[in-house]
């Protein structure tokens, strides 16, 4: 949200003790702040490119503020907006796909109530507009290959209509290149099938009409050619980049599986938040709803089969999410950088899983066309079996009881106020812009509790804040903690310090500053520590 209001990170204090106030300052709309300071502090500070930046900058100036902060509910809107229009936007890919009203209403029940999508239309972030570029981009290879078989040319429209989106899409997200990968995969599929009917093909129109959306397509993103390059090895990707994946070879997969599997269903499982026997519960529940449901899936796949416009957008369909993964996983283990480690980074295939789902769908639907009639509300039932499990998926996104959160500050925020007993002090170490942001979101928390309950004594409303630099040089945080002990020193006491994902080691008890162990370690994805800091005898 800082980088929508056309606001920058770099405005808060680092190596220093902060207020609520100067912490959240960046949080209040500028009146002089217009779309060049949207990019402008994108291009210095982020990774990200500024479609949807500059877009939620122009539409928050709709929303009064929040006591002269940002409106929260303004600023999610507009995900939330998107991500609703693309329940008729995969209607309409389903149906120009499959041929079938069917498929495009499952298709869109399906989305409807999609944990994974849920997830990422809940955050004030660039996801849902992604997604629709993708469903864009997929319809408009449909419409080609479905020229390609009738050996028509694509429309000069319908091609600069694909560049045109292709190139928003990179201006989105610039894994939206996965997309184009993938599409190109797809293509080069379809070219060699018929180049095994005519060796040929590859020159005539409907072809070459292709070449030129490809030409379009490639020049659109050269423009973000500079800022891609920049992205490797950048503070703010740094984190993907991380481990050891030599070492570390499987769990990626297994991260690339649950993430594909929330697309479909989501039980409770927050380990942070519920007891362990649901947990426990809810996967033994999921593994059998799967293994159940794998069989019926052929069934569908394998009746769809005897409808050729389907079997074609099965085919598109299913070679597109191969390539999708394989992409993902390519970079993953070929370039050390792991993108299974955010779930959001899969919206790439997304839209294609809940197709290719509903695809099938409609053929265990419509098993009466091959079987006895008593087939029929079996097939159905199965149908509405499944739309309800990805119902409760939903609700399980909706309440942050599954997989996908992130930090939570609703969490932490009242632990840190009922268990302090003295002024509160709270310090995290700072690589980037996204570690603010995490003691943001606490910082606000802190102020919407003090509002809800009206209370004048509540201590977290006099917080201060403490950002430890790594030094970008030495890649340390050593200049860091020693102005961060020096500090303590000065500070009256008795305080409470809380180190919150604080990532590397300091030594407090020779401030006089002891771990309460009787707080956990863990709250909402973050990780703390509380220690009460004494007056020394």
């Amino acid at each position: 949200m800082v980088f929508s209001l056309g606001n920058s990170f770099q405005t808060v204090p680092l190596n220093q003790w902060i207020s609520l106030d100067v912490l959240l300052y960046p949080l209040h709309p500028v009146a002089d702040a217009d779309i060049s300071s949207v990019v402008n502090h994108l291009s210095q500070e982020s990774t990200h490119p500024p479609i949807y930046f500059v877009l939620t900058h122009l539409w928050i100036k709709v929303f009064p503020t929040d006591d002269g902060l940002v409106s929260l509910w303004g600023a999610r809107s507009l995900s939330a907006l998107l991500g609703i229009a693309a329940i008729p936007s995969l209607f309409g890919l389903g149906y120009l796909a499959f041929g079938s009203r069917l498929v495009g209403q499952i298709a869109a029940a399906m989305m409807a109530v999609s944990p994974y999508g849920i997830f990422l239309a809940q955050d004030a972030r660039h996801y849902t507009l992604a997604i629709l570029w993708v469903i864009a981009s997929l319809s408009c290879l449909v419409v080609a290959i479905q020229g390609i078989h009738r050996e028509e040319p694509l429309s000069v429209g319908m091609g600069l209509v694909w560049v045109g989106v292709n190139s928003l899409g990179i201006a989105t997200h610039y894994f939206f290149s996965l997309t184009l990968c993938a599409e190109g995969v797809v293509l080069l599929t379809q070219a060699w099938q018929q180049r095994r009917k005519d060796p040929q093909s590859w020159a005539r129109s409907h072809w070459r009409r292709i070449y030129g959306v490809a030409l379009g397509t490639l020049v659109g993103g050269l423009v973000w050619l500079p800022a891609l390059s920049s992205i490797y090895g950048s503070e703010p990707t740094a984190w993907i980049a991380d481990g050891d994946l030599t070492r570390e070879w499987l769990p990626p997969i297994g991260r690339l599986f649950i993430w594909g599997l929330s697309m479909i269903v989501l039980l409770p499982t927050a380990t942070t938040v519920l007891p362990i026997w649901i947990v426990v519960i809810s996967g033994i529940v999921t593994v059998v709803f799967v293994v159940s449901l794998i069989p019926r899936l052929g069934n569908g796949w394998k009746l769809q089969q005897h409808f050729p416009d389907r079997r074609l957008a099965l085919q598109i369909l299913s070679v597109y999410l191969g390539s999708a993964i394989a992409l993902v996983l390519g970079i993953t283990y070929g370039l050390g950088m792991d993108l299974t480690l955010g779930a959001r980074f899969q919206f790439v295939y997304f839209p294609a899983v809940i197709l290719l789902l509903a695809g099938m769908l409609a053929g265990v639907w419509q098993q009466v066309t091959f079987d006895s009639a008593s087939r029929l509300k079996h097939g159905k039932a199965i149908v509405v079996m499944i739309w309800l499990m990805g119902l409760m998926g939903g609700f399980t996104a909706i309440g942050n009881l599954g997989y996908l959160q992130n930090h939570r500050p609703d969490l932490l925020a009242p632990v840190i106020q009922e268990a302090s007993q003295s002024a509160v002090f709270i310090a995290t170490t700072h690589k980037h812009h996204g570690q603010t942001g995490r003691l943001m979101g606490l910082a606000w928390e802190f102020k919407r509790l003090s509002d809800r309950n009206n209370s004048e004594t509540d201590r977290t409303t006099s917080a201060q804040f403490f950002l430890a630099d790594r030094d970008p040089k030495t890649r340390t945080y050593t200049d860091a903690i020693a102005r961060l002990q020096n500090t303590l020193t000065e500070l009256p006491r008795p305080f409470d310090l809380w180190l919150v994902d604080f990532r590397t080691t300091v030594d407090l008890e020779a401030q006089h500053c002891f771990r309460d162990r009787s707080y956990g370690s863990w709250a909402g994805e973050y990780k703390y520590k509380l220690y009460r800091c004494l007056p020394e005898k």
